[in-house]
């Protein structure tokens, strides 16, 4: 498994030289631990964060975005899990709260981008969800045959202020899928906004 760090990139080959097409990428978060009354003990918030996926073609305009609302690409590629509005409320569980199932053979030809994007649906700031986490692995939705990367994002004082962040994206390069990770958040509080600013900052 590789261990990712923000701006690193990575080609979707395995181990034994073939190539990832098949895969999931799965979101995992956790609630929120506030100090109880008078500093007694401890309470846990839930956190409601949406995971959405932004296609995009290669002159960067959107095509396609799968979402809560909208659980299957219009090419039948990308699924969405559904939503998850509570987060780990026990603690890193090392399981995904909502998982995106990608096909590559099944895109549409004109897609060239895939963007990972997480929202606050609650406004909840980014600064105090303790974890957050992104990993591409072989299997379902219901089992991990085996993981191939992982990105972390811990707590950081720069997302201070923020209810979104833009995890990673796949593109195509030379008629080859790679990844990036991107770990950045933005200001923008509805997902059309956070993909303007995909389409501004991160294409």
């Amino acid at each position: 498994m590789l261990n990712l760090t923000k701006g690193d990139k990575l080609d979707l080959v395995k181990n034994d030289g073939s190539k990832l097409t098949n895969f999931c990428v799965g979101l995992n978060w956790g609630a929120i631990v506030k100090s109880g009354m008078f500093g007694f003990g401890t309470t846990k918030e839930a956190v409601d964060l949406d995971a959405s996926v932004a296609l995009f073609a290669a002159n960067n305009q959107p095509i396609d975005v799968v979402y809560f609302g909208k659980l299957i690409s219009s090419d039948g590629a990308i699924k969405h899990s559904g939503d998850d509005r509570v987060g780990d409320t026990d603690g890193d569980d090392g399981l995904d709260n909502e998982i995106i199932t990608i096909n590559l053979n099944q895109l549409s030809p004109g897609v060239d981008k895939i963007v990972f994007i997480l929202n606050s649906f609650q406004g909840h700031d980014f600064a105090i969800v303790p974890y957050a986490h992104i990993r591409l692995y072989e299997g379902t939705p219901d089992r991990v045959q085996s993981v191939f990367a992982k990105f972390d994002v811990s707590k950081d004082p720069k997302f201070a202020g923020h209810i979104s962040m833009i995890m990673g994206k796949l593109y195509k390069r030379n008629n080859e899928w790679k990844f990036e990770t991107i770990g950045e958040p933005t200001r923008d509080r509805a997902l059309k906004d956070t993909i303007t600013t995909v389409m501004q900052k991160f294409l």
